[in-house]
């Protein structure tokens, strides 16, 4: 499929993962931690966007920021270009440590906001490594201390107006153990870019060989389940979204791809 173009944020906001080349890991030290957000730093300073939220895990990073002078792909481009340089030196390599390309998902609600910040601060708990308040790559810690990297005005705001009051919230907020099911849009580990519904219902129409989407009705139960279960695992559209199209339950949609 061709590459689609990057979806612009109208809030200015992202969800953005960088992950090692071929899954590797390129976090393999404390050292390499703490260069990791030293260049955070560095490309704060020259291009002035905020960070809301991070999340370096062995082999990928999370990163909310608020782009305000849309930068996006110069920042990224900068971070991962020098932390690839310092690695690169250190453990005497070469060729690219991350993938080509980011993963970016624009955050558009407050609501929104609140989970993913959620969502990347539970990383170390969902993969058995730590608890929240005990992982120290994380920006889980400044929002309940001293900020350091992050601007966390903006995401406490969502739960009071009074800091002291925020920040007990935010906690609460955290302490809830969600599991994440079918949420694939932002929240799955591989994160693929998520199609929109005519991009998906085309995708779909030419993975099926129909002429219409409309025809899976007038199919036979089993015909019909055949047909659906040929759209399991395929990126970037989830079952919420092949019910949303088909007209079909998102029950249906299970029990065919079971």
């Amino acid at each position: 499929m061709p590459r689609k173009a990057r979806q612009k944020s109208s809030t200015k906001v992202y969800h953005v993962i960088l992950r090692g080349n071929a899954k590797q890991d390129i976090f393999l030290d404390k050292q390499d931690y703490h260069k990791f957000l030293k260049e955070i730093y560095s490309t704060k300073e020259k291009y002035q966007y905020e960070l809301y939220a991070y999340c370096l895990m062995t082999n990928h990073v999370h990163l909310i920021l608020y782009d305000k002078n849309e930068n996006l792909s110069k920042i990224l481009q900068s971070l991962t270009v020098s932390y690839s340089s310092y690695w690169n030196k250190k453990y005497e390599r070469v060729g690219h440590l991350f993938q080509n390309r980011f993963s970016s998902k624009s955050v558009e609600t407050a609501g929104y906001l609140k989970n993913v910040c959620r969502y990347i601060h539970q990383n170390p708990l969902k993969a058995g490594i730590a608890k929240l308040e005990e992982y120290q790559w994380s920006s889980y810690q400044e929002y309940r201390k001293t900020s350091k990297l992050i601007n966390k005005k903006q995401v406490l705001r969502l739960f009071s107006d009074e800091e002291k009051e925020a920040i007990k919230e935010f906690r609460k907020f955290h302490e809830i153990n969600v599991i994440y099911d079918n949420m694939n849009d932002f929240m799955e580990y591989e994160m693929v870019e998520k199609l929109n519904d005519e991009q998906a219902k085309e995708y779909m129409i030419q993975i099926l060989g129909l002429s219409n989407i409309q025809e899976l009705a007038n199919y036979s139960v089993t015909k019909r389940n055949k047909c659906i279960k040929k759209l399991k695992g395929t990126k970037g559209i989830s079952k919420v979204q092949i019910a949303r199209i088909t007209v079909l339950s998102k029950r249906m949609i299970e029990i065919a791809m079971k």
